[in-house]
């Protein structure tokens, strides 16, 4: 049995992790005038217009066009207990770059101890303070460690979010179980924090129904209509939620897996804890991640944007940004993402960092991106662009192949910008239609050495480099 059932662990966490799915889906002026007057509102569908440029999504915010996330971690980080250590290093650089929050992996002891990435969770509130699972420290580190993290986070004026697994459970004993008639590993009575127990009867199959919603790699599935479970997930003083929030004072969610549960499920956690959440949602069909935020009261992650993005900057057709997205539905529940540890599937990174940084939503860097693959000076300076320039609502002005314009039409006397993405081979120009009369723009990238002056019926001609984008906003 116990040789099962470490086939069973080995062969679950081939999949990497909870978040990863089999199932997703995969020149003259006056003709130039002519030619491009029409300009696409980007409207709800009841017509309101989007994102007014605040930010809801975080306490610390960093500017008018609202707060920047990174994801701080990747697949298989360094293990050896000194990752908490590594961020905490990190932040006062990322804050001063203009990232107001940091996602960190699943805090809590996992099955595989000192080895795990965190999405096998054993015990809920050992943070890397207890023995057990073969290790006191998680891979990340101690509790103490993960605590000064936060702290200096917040010193920093950022906020954390934590990656919340709760759709399966890993690393429980072996009970005999009378709903299937046998036994299962099921029994977490001796975790060693003393908090959440669990029996068979807090994991489908049990006396609640034999409904999952959705199941992950054989790991038993925790049942959310169980009271015990509600209660210890969100309802008590000390539940998992509330003592994240309170005690380890984390600042908001990332809901793994979620397709493995109701969005009831989240919609109840944050009406009883609170705090900013996101659920990753692995589905490209923009009414299915519409239909779950607004069920769930959540933000989601924008897979639709993610995989439009692929097709526009590695497959040639940038007219496939006219297609809907979760930023175009409701902005305010859509995190985008250009890469993360479970999918990276996007060549042309800086383009797409150029379309999210610059967009409505709220913009994801990923650690490595950041950190090691691309030129962290040109994404300083895009994380700059969309926390002073990026708001109001969103106009796309010009697409073809190669090309793609749009305008953010500024809030609050802020003036907004205009993006230009190039991704054909050549120097690019067209004349736009800004929001600006006669006055005087640049290029906020700097690649671009033009200061033109925009005409009285507000046209301008502006350029991009190949391979590349530019940015246009009031030279002031």
């Amino acid at each position: 049995m116990k040789k099962t059932r470490f086939l069973l662990v080995l062969l679950a966490l081939g999949f990497t992790n909870a978040c990863r799915e089999n199932d997703m889906i995969m020149d003259d002026t006056s003709q130039q005038k002519e030619v491009h007057s029409k300009t696409v509102d980007v409207t709800h569908h009841d017509g309101r217009p989007f994102s007014t440029g605040t930010s809801s999504h975080a306490k610390f915010v960093a500017g008018p066009g609202g707060s920047v996330l990174i994801q701080g971690f990747y697949w298989d980080v360094p293990d050896g207990g000194n990752w908490w250590n590594t961020v905490k290093g990190k932040l006062a650089d990322w804050s001063n770059a203009g990232i107001g929050a940091v996602w960190l992996p699943p805090a809590s002891k996992a099955q595989n101890g000192a080895y795990s990435m965190g999405y096998d969770p054993t015990d809920y509130y050992d943070f890397g303070n207890y023995n057990q699972n073969g290790s006191v420290e998680t891979r990340f580190g101690s509790r103490t460690e993960l605590e000064a993290l936060i702290t200096k986070a917040h010193a920093e004026n950022m906020q954390v979010y934590a990656d919340i697994v709760i759709n399966h459970n890993s690393g429980g004993q072996s009970e005999y179980n009378p709903y299937v008639g046998s036994n299962t590993w099921t029994n977490f009575s001796g975790v060693a924090s003393g908090k959440f127990t669990r029996n068979y009867n807090d994991f489908y199959k049990n006396s609640y129904g034999n409904n999952d919603e959705g199941a992950f790699g054989g790991f038993p599935d925790l049942c959310h209509a169980n009271p015990h479970v509600q209660d210890w997930l969100w309802g008590r003083d000390d539940s998992v939620g509330k003592y994240y929030k309170n005690v380890m004072k984390f600042d908001g969610w990332r809901f793994d897996y979620v397709k493995g549960f109701g969005p009831w499920v989240v919609n109840t956690w944050n009406s009883n804890v609170g705090g900013f959440s996101v659920g990753e949602l692995w589905d490209s069909n923009v009414n299915t991640l519409e239909w779950w935020a607004n069920n769930a009261n959540s933000s989601v992650f924008d897979f639709a944007a993610y995989y439009k993005m692929d097709e526009a900057f590695d497959n040639g057709n940038l007219n496939v940004l006219n297609d809907d997205m979760m930023w175009k539905r409701n902005p305010f529940k859509a995190v985008t993402f250009v890469a993360n540890h479970d999918t990276d599937i996007i060549y042309n990174k800086m383009l797409a960092y150029a379309y999210i940084l610059t967009h409505e939503g709220y913009p994801t860097i990923f650690y490595r991106d950041y950190e090691e693959w691309l030129n962290k000076e040109r994404l300083n300076n895009l994380i700059w662009i969309h926390n002073n320039k990026a708001t109001g609502t969103t106009s796309i002005l010009y697409t073809d192949n190669d090309e793609y314009i749009a305008r953010r039409n500024g809030y609050n006397g802020n003036p907004g910008l205009v993006v230009y993405i190039n991704n054909s081979s050549s120097w690019q120009e067209r004349w736009i239609q800004t929001n600006w009369t006669s006055q005087q723009i640049k290029d906020f990238t700097g690649s671009s050495s033009w200061y033109p002056t925009t005409q009285s019926d507000k046209w301008v001609k502006i350029q991009c480099a190949p391979k590349s984008y530019s940015v246009w906003s009031l030279n002031q």
